[in-house]
């Protein structure tokens, strides 16, 4: 029984952790870096196709957005996730397969012409319908055999839409071990979602520690905070931009405008229109609409037996062709636009930031985590100006945020989460924060409240028998720029290729002579073909 941590380890984004025991090889969650790279993520350590299920925690890109590129690599296991989960993950890896195609014909349109060689995508959108095929939907509390001695169960963490902890119990050579990944942990009275659900034991804790050095403090009035920012800019004559993740804040963001409108806490401008400028956030507005029943808090569940749809906002305008996103702009009423990306580092948003960053009478509201290093960021610490298209725009507009919305739990929750583990497990594993912020809590857990705790590095494995480190993994950090993917990329895929051909002969033997010489006769005419 071996743990490893490839990913989100003394980083926020990017989380993946490798578990290889029963014969199994497992992956929790197989995330994309998004933001600067501060430690290197590791390379999974067998060949991709030898993973035999992926545990995926939600649909956050973070935690997902490698799954196509895994297939691409040769993956044909299973990806177990909740039926919401996997609804938010058909437009997810869809979404992010289109921006990896669109940005290599960019880059290759202009490449082209000052004689670049070619840019390859990280994976294309048949590497995403390839992966999504392989999704196998649960229920939460649903306790899932995978093998002999390995069960699995799905537990509402709220989170997002169909977001889990995932418990895992283990029975090999008579060592009995039982992990929690606790995914990403959520935060308490969120507009829609439950409560996170807790687990009440554990050998082992894999947790995240986003928040674990901070405090929301006591919950804000959400709605009466954005009705006056609205008000106030409204009476300015500007418009309010919400820079807003498509998933899951939009639809928050959603249901506290209604009940703006629905309570007349915005007095002067009528019906005001509310544009949301996001193909994706439509689509996972209606998966939210589709899956009310089962994920719905109870005082959202209260609305919908009333009859009152909880994101159902009068005078919204969906705005999903480019043709559509550009007309926005036009418009001379004032407006609320929620528009992706929610750090503003690709996206919709940067255009309307662009039209609305230099006039004094709006204002850019945050409503969201802003990840070291991304222009989201940068625009809230005060910058003066800012590059979008390669035009430096002037900082004026009222640059402020929505105290306390946060998906993630506080450092508080997260102790109320972990605490709620008895007897305390032999090791917690912080992991899924900022460097200093995993050091921190860490230590927190260990000196005030005698957890045995520790924040593994990238590559980090431990035997899960003995409670022993096998490796401590690679400490130290990368400063460099994201290498471009060059026409070796598609020589790797090659390998790749060849590699998952490998696996495959393995797994066909003791079959039948005649279908294995079949097989062989067919590689080797293959061979022929491409042997010169």
């Amino acid at each position: 029984m071996e743990l490893s941590f490839l990913g989100a380890a003394h980083e926020v984004t990017g989380s993946c952790h490798y578990l290889k025991a029963c014969g199994l090889h497992i992956l929790v969650d197989c995330g994309m870096e998004q933001g600067p790279d501060e430690y290197e993520n590791q390379q999974v350590p067998v060949n991709p196709a030898e993973i035999d299920y992926v545990l995926l925690t939600h649909a956050h890109i973070d935690h997902s957005g490698r799954l196509p590129l895994l297939y691409a690599k040769g993956f044909r296991g299973v990806v177990i996730a909740t039926e919401a989960t996997a609804d938010l993950c058909g437009i997810m890896l869809r979404d992010s397969a289109h921006i990896q195609m669109f940005e290599a014909e960019w880059r290759n349109r202009k490449g082209k012409r000052a004689g670049r060689p070619e840019y390859v995508p990280l994976y294309d959108m048949n590497d995403a319908e390839g992966v999504l095929k392989r999704f196998r939907s649960c229920q939460y509390g649903q306790r899932i055999p995978l093998a002999n001695g390995v069960e699995v169960r799905f537990t509402d963490v709220g989170h997002l839409l169909g977001s889990a902890s995932v418990e895992v119990w283990l029975h090999e050579n008579g060592n009995k071990r039982k992990i929690v990944f606790s995914g990403d942990i959520g935060n308490l009275n969120q507009p829609l979602l439950r409560d996170p659900q807790y687990i009440d034991e554990a050998d082992y804790v894999v947790m995240e520690s986003t928040y674990g050095d901070r405090s929301h403090g006591d919950p804000p009035n959400y709605t009466a905070e954005l009705a006056n920012v609205i008000q106030r800019t409204f009476d300015r004559g500007g418009n309010v931009v919400i820079p807003s993740f498509a998933v899951g804040r939009t639809q928050e963001l959603l249901y506290f405008l209604r009940k703006i409108k629905a309570d007349h806490l915005v007095e002067g401008h009528g019906d005001f229109p509310v544009y949301v400028d996001s193909p994706m956030a439509v689509e996972a507005t209606q998966i939210f609409n589709d899956n009310m029943a089962g994920y719905f808090d109870e005082e959202a569940m209260a609305l919908v037996r009333r009859g009152i749809n909880p994101l159902g906002v009068s005078n919204l305008r969906l705005s999903v062709t480019s043709d559509d996103s550009k007309a926005i702009n036009n418009e001379s009423q004032c407006k609320v636009i929620l528009s992706a990306s929610g750090m503003c580092d690709a996206g919709r948003i940067k255009h309307h930031l662009k039209h609305n960053l230099w006039r004094p009478e709006c204002t850019i509201l945050f409503a969201g985590y802003q990840a070291e290093g991304t222009l989201g960021r940068a625009i809230l610490e005060g910058a003066d100006s800012v590059k979008l298209f390669g035009e430096e725009i002037e900082v004026r507009a009222e640059i402020c945020r929505l105290n306390g919305i946060s998906g993630h739990a506080d450092n508080n929750g997260l102790l109320r989460w972990v605490r709620n583990i008895s007897p305390k497990p032999k090791r917690v594993f912080v992991v899924h924060g900022e460097s200093s912020v995993c050091d921190l809590f860490a230590a927190r857990l260990r000196d005030e409240y005698g957890f045995r705790a520790t924040a593994p590095y990238p590559g980090a494995a431990y035997d899960l028998v003995r409670n022993a480190c096998l490796n401590e993994g690679v400490r130290e950090k990368v400063r460099r720029e994201t290498p471009v993917r060059r026409a070796s990329a598609v020589f790797q895929r090659l390998v790749d290729a060849g590699k998952r051909l490998a696996v495959v002969i393995r797994r066909n033997e003791g079959g039948a002579n005649k279908d294995l010489a079949k097989f062989a006769d067919q590689i080797n005419a293959l061979c022929d073909k491409w042997d010169r």
